[in-house]
């Protein structure tokens, strides 16, 4: 088996539509398993509502404190959804997110900065903004 080497820092960090700046490490055709992108949610700021279909994700948290929510209700009011769970999250934890979760992740007074590992790799196509205030 050939190894490869990915050196995602060098790539550059572009804004990504649910609110948060995004640096891919590692999304590559070859290795379909998985992708790695460093996220960065801005102090305050939290991102929309949106899902990934049949694809698991994982957060791990490198810095800042936040909140992650999460759903697996199809339609839901994520003012009154009592499905949703609310954890607050923080530097050395790990969030796996199912595969169809409607999920935002909200940053508290300093940036959040995590991994977002995808598997399999992440696909455009299989993100949905699911967000009420679209």
């Amino acid at each position: 088996m050939n190894h490869r080497i990915h050196r995602g820092t060098s790539a550059k960090e572009t804004w990504f539509q649910e609110g948060c700046w995004i640096q891919e490490w590692s999304n590559d055709p070859n290795d379909p398993e998985c992708s790695i992108a460093r996220a960065r949610v801005p102090a305050g700021a939290r991102t929309r509502w949106h899902r990934l279909h049949d694809t698991t994700e994982r957060y791990v948290v490198l810095q800042g404190q936040g909140r992650v929510d999460v759903t697996l209700e199809a339609e839901f009011d994520p003012a009154l959804d009592p499905k949703m769970a609310r954890t607050e999250i923080g530097p050395g934890d790990v969030v796996v997110i199912p595969a169809g979760a409607g999920q935002r992740v909200a940053a508290h007074d300093e940036e959040l900065v995590f991994l977002a590992v995808c598997t399999p790799r992440f696909d455009p196509a299989r993100y949905e903004d699911i967000d009420p205030d679209r």
